[in-house]
């Protein structure tokens, strides 16, 4: 008798489940049915997550607010039918300038503006907005590429260079660290080995150099600090392959054809 009854109950009680839930959608778990993460972030990210990470892609050039972008350089030559070697005819040539930037003494090829002809060693403007002289940037070139011309005049220019970025160059005799453990930036100067090196470290510990004629006063066999620093930048604008390099970019390896 007992067992019928519970039958009884046990079908009634389904019967109400089954009524209360009739024509409801169903809404998943409750919150407090859900299992904890733990804090941690579900596994997979939603997918405007995933493309927001992705993009913007890059195009690989350099943008406008590149800090290797050159925005001023020295004009070092100035070639009013171009390049000899070209192959076109004399009036075909448009004039071309041999410069050199003044951030990391980028070696290019600039068009100058029609009937603009830029002083040789003057500083001319070529980044983004109006420019005076040049038109454009033609290309980037080597150190094999320059002119007679533009050889002669690279010395001064870089010497001036320096000089005119005095603050910089300063900074970096205070800055300067070991690059390995034997091998230390200042001996990367010509002329600078162990013995200077170890004085210039010495004396920044006494306090910071303010000023090229600061250096010269405080080092007195460092003679001229501006001539030494424009000597070491010849040297890595003339080996391409040079290991260390202290105020230049690596040039563009060419594409084989």
């Amino acid at each position: 008798m007992f067992k019928g009854v519970s039958y009884l109950l046990i079908g009634w009680v389904l019967m109400k489940v089954e009524k209360s839930q009739s024509g409801r959608p169903y809404t998943g778990r409750s919150s407090a049915e859900k299992p904890s993460s733990g804090g941690r972030r579900p596994a997979g990210k939603p997918q405007f997550e995933r493309q927001s990470e992705r993009a913007p892609r890059s195009s690989g050039k350099p943008t406008e607010g590149s800090q290797d972008r050159e925005e001023y350089v020295w004009v070092l030559d100035y070639l009013p039918y171009g390049k000899s070697v070209d192959g076109k005819s004399a009036y075909q040539k448009k004039p071309l300038v041999q410069a050199i930037g003044d951030k990391k003494f980028t070696l290019m090829e600039l068009v100058p503006k029609n009937g603009v002809i830029p002083d040789i060693q003057s500083r001319v403007y070529i980044g983004p907005g109006d420019r005076n002289e040049i038109d454009h940037v033609k290309q980037r070139i080597g150190y094999s590429d320059l002119t007679t011309g533009a050889n002669l005049e690279l010395p001064f220019i870089l010497e001036a260079v320096v000089r005119h970025k005095e603050e910089r160059f300063v900074k970096f005799f205070n800055d300067a660290h070991s690059i390995t453990t034997r091998l230390h930036m200042l001996e990367l100067l010509p002329g600078i080995g162990k013995k200077l090196m170890w004085s210039i470290i010495d004396e920044r510990k006494k306090g910071d150099f303010k000023s090229f004629q600061d250096i010269r006063e405080r080092i007195p066999s460092l003679h001229d600090p501006a001539k030494v620093i424009s000597h070491r930048i010849e040297e890595e604008l003339k080996d391409d392959f040079i290991k260390y390099r202290l105020f230049t970019t690596p040039p563009r390896r060419q594409k084989p054809e």
